[in-house]
């Protein structure tokens, strides 16, 4: 079994938090906020109407993907609640209850079933080898994306890309993830960065992206975000893929957490990404891609998807909103 990493003995106790429980040797998790993530393991959980209109977004959107002649799958990025669940340490919950657990079963019998991608297995049975998460954010590690990305691609019948860790020069830096920010004082963990040398390149960013980009705040484009990568590497899958996500795809590589777009844009010819867990079907018409992904972290299958998302519509309602503080 992998240890804990250990603080400092002589650091001062953490303080509690609303949204954030301390658990064994200082492993942040998630419990609130305002999708209230530790009530969706509990009972009733996520509502069984949420569930049951996920179970028909999913099952339409594989016969749309079908009729474009795309694959479809659905990738769920679960909680450090439904993976580390034995390290939590004084909150009394049932890992079971997890909501991606319960859209797999919801998903028996739906022609969807096979659409879904599970993590949960893969990383329970990895956690102690290697941290798949930050023990002070929400997030992956390099170790816990490539799990991730070797999964799905295994889904998609395609080869991973076994040379990315050659790429990948390490360097150590202290961080503050984003639970940690929710703590007074917040715990610095030491950390391998996420970066890795890569062929691909960034051919399109929309104006949301670019807007924040030229004032020095690239991560403030969140949904809306949509950027294009095409990779002339040789090794590189000759296919195109798009991908919906959120902050575990992210537009970009990012240096203290592992993401998806990266090792997706380093293993396909094109990857098109697109901040939003709806799918904007007017633009996978318009590319025709060979692949259709939709990653969403589980604590946001509260919210259930919509019709009709279109995604610069939604990067200009982003921009107002912002604009308006």
């Amino acid at each position: 079994m992998l240890p804990f990493p250990r603080q400092d003995s002589d650091a001062p106790a953490l303080s509690q938090s609303a949204e954030v429980h301390v658990g064994r040797d200082g492993w942040l998790f998630l419990t609130g906020g305002t999708n209230r993530v530790l009530e969706q393991f509990g009972r009733p959980g996520l509502a069984r109407g949420t569930l049951w209109q996920w179970r028909k977004h999913l099952a339409d959107r594989c016969r749309r993907s079908r009729r474009l002649g795309a694959t479809y799958l659905h990738v769920v990025a679960p909680e450090k609640l439904t993976i580390y669940h034995d390290a939590v340490d004084g909150l009394v919950f049932d890992p079971e209850r997890a909501p991606a657990l319960r859209l797999r079963r919801w998903l028996r019998g739906s022609p969807a079933a096979r659409a879904l991608v599970d993590l949960v297995g893969p990383m329970r049975a990895a956690r102690w080898r290697t941290p798949l998460y930050r023990r002070t954010d929400t997030h992956w590690t390099f170790e816990g994306c490539d799990l991730a990305y070797r999964t799905i691609l295994g889904r998609l019948g395609v080869a991973p890309r076994d040379d990315i860790a050659a790429r990948w020069p390490r360097h150590s830096l202290p961080f503050i993830g984003d639970l940690a920010t929710k703590l007074t004082p917040p715990p610095v963990e030491t950390i391998d960065t996420c970066l890795f040398d890569t062929m691909a390149r960034r051919t399109h960013a929309n104006r949301l992206l670019t807007h924040f980009e030229a004032l020095g705040r690239p991560r403030d484009a969140h949904i809306g975000a949509h950027a294009i990568y095409r990779n002339a590497d040789p090794a590189a899958d000759p296919r195109r893929l798009v991908l919906f996500g959120d902050s575990f795809a992210e537009h970009e590589a990012m240096t203290t957490v592992g993401v998806l777009t990266p090792f997706l844009a380093d293993t396909f010819r094109e990857v098109h990404f697109l901040w939003s867990t709806s799918i904007d079907w007017d633009y996978v018409a318009s590319v025709r891609p060979d692949f259709v992904v939709s990653e969403i972290a589980e604590r946001f299958m509260i919210e259930p998807p919509i019709y009709g998302m279109r995604i610069e519509a939604l990067a200009e309602l982003a921009m107002a909103r912002k604009a308006a503080g």
